[in-house]
């Protein structure tokens, strides 16, 4: 039989879509989060996207379902909608109840936020947590956090879920200054699929499908002044995305600039434009000529360009370019490897023993953490923390003992 659920990206009303504890993490689309669902493999892994930035500058940020033994895996926990309850409880009734619930990594607070409601929606699941969460600026519990503890346990530390069907490979710990980072990948090895978090990700050039519920962080970013209204084509969504990545990727990018207040104020508050769709014509930034030179570095035009986040190479693995050398040995180590399912971006990448090995080769000649170009500011950020003593300079020296 087919069609035995009911996964619709149905149009479900603002009040299915309240997120209330969105101030926690005051970022975009604060308290309205649309879900958007998609089958990835047939009947095993599926897709549940949410948007998440600043000022518009917005990309997917995914929960994993997987077919286990007996029922429901959750992997990367995204805030429990009403909406996204409604698609979870629709699998149940054809694969069987969530299982488990799994957050695989120590300082991924996107993943983490929605962990107490989602535990507190599924109350019979066994929860999986990383080793060595903290919390900022104070370290609690977790069960002030709000993860009950009598259903809580570490990931290797107490063991792995589903064992039958998944290794897990951990990446880290490395120290962080704040924290630690540590991610805990998961291989679904009957689809040969890699679940990651943060550490890896493909970008392609068509924006995602997630977009197409509301496009306005795409067609906002579109445009060169505030004064320009917000005008929707494929074209223009494309153009909005590759700076949406560029933002994302280099925070500030060389090819950004930031015009002065009063250049701002200029184009802002012009007819047609007085409202908080378009921020009130309020537009903080100019491209230079040649932005689209750096944004085809970041994107694949035939696919999802595989890669290293810049921000985490530039902010997270500056020092640890031979942990992360390490990490992708492990993985190449996978038999029937075939697909990477990351927490960002494009949701299926290809990745096999391939890919690893070209990733690998590509790490080990190219230089490492850049400090020039769209990476001048990362670097002015990292040299920043160093200086403070808030990063360490080893980042595996607290860990070696």
């Amino acid at each position: 039989m087919t069609n035995q659920y009911d996964l619709k990206n149905n149009n479900f009303g603002i009040a299915e879509q309240l997120w209330n504890w969105w101030p926690l993490l005051p970022l975009y689309p604060y308290g309205r989060r649309r879900t958007f669902v998609k089958e990835i493999i047939p009947k095993k892994i599926w897709s549940f996207e949410q948007l998440q930035g600043l000022y518009y500058v917005a990309v997917p940020v995914r929960l994993t379902v997987v077919k286990v033994e007996g029922g429901l895996m959750l992997v990367n926990p995204l805030p429990p909608t009403k909406e996204l309850l409604h698609s979870l409880n629709a699998l149940e009734k054809v694969y069987g109840p969530v299982l488990s619930i799994v957050l695989p990594t120590a300082s991924g607070l996107e993943h983490k936020i929605a962990l107490p409601a989602m535990a507190r929606s599924f109350p019979e699941a066994t929860l999986w947590v990383c080793p060595g969460q903290w919390s900022f600026p104070f370290g609690l519990p977790l069960s002030w956090l709000g993860i009950p503890s009598n259903r809580t346990k570490l990931l290797i530390e107490d063991g792995v879920p589903h064992s039958e069907s998944c290794t897990w490979i951990s990446l880290g710990p490395l120290d962080i200054g704040l924290g630690r980072f540590q991610e805990i990948s998961c291989f679904h090895r009957p689809t040969g699929a890699l679940l990651v978090t943060d550490s890896l990700i493909g970008i392609e050039a068509e924006p995602p499908e997630l977009f197409s519920k509301d496009p306005t962080p795409l067609l906002f970013h579109a445009r060169d002044r505030g004064d320009q209204p917000l005008l929707d084509s494929p074209e223009l969504r494309r153009r909005g995305w590759a700076r949406v990545v560029l933002f994302s990727s280099f925070l500030r990018p060389e090819c950004l600039d930031i015009p002065p207040l009063l250049d701002v104020l200029k184009y802002a508050f012009r007819p047609g434009l007085i409202n908080s769709k378009a921020h009130f014509g309020l537009f903080p930034f100019s491209w230079k000529k040649g932005w689209e030179k750096s944004a085809e570095e970041l994107i694949g035009r035939k696919g999802p360009l595989l890669q290293i986040a810049p921000v985490l190479e530039r902010l997270v693995f500056p020092r640890a370019k031979e942990a992360i050398l390490d990490w992708l040995d492990e993985l190449s180590r996978l038999k029937g490897m075939r697909m990477m399912v990351s927490a960002h971006y494009s949701r299926k990448v290809p990745f096999g023993s391939g890919q690893v090995k070209r990733l690998k080769n590509s790490i080990s000649k190219r230089p490492w953490a850049i400090s020039s170009g769209n990476w001048s500011f990362l670097n002015g950020l990292d040299s920043t923390l160093l200086r403070g003593g808030i990063v360490p300079k080893d980042p595996l020296e607290t860990f070696r003992d």
